[in-house]
């Protein structure tokens, strides 16, 4: 799943629901780099944590 992650995508972390919504900033090498809303920058190793993707971010 990380590898079809990219800037600009929004995401959520599944056992982080206080982060709120996040949106890719980087993904290189399956370090992905998120922007959350209550938590900020936070690189994730994402083939140890599948982050969800959101496909509508007003939800």
């Amino acid at each position: 799943m990380h590898e079809l992650l990219e800037p600009g995508m929004f995401v959520r972390h599944p056992t982080e629901p206080d982060w709120g919504l996040g949106q890719v900033q980087s993904n290189i090498g399956g370090r992905v780099t998120v922007n959350f809303e209550h938590q900020g920058k936070v690189v994730i190793d994402a083939r140890r944590v599948d982050l969800t993707l959101v496909f509508d971010p007003g939800r």
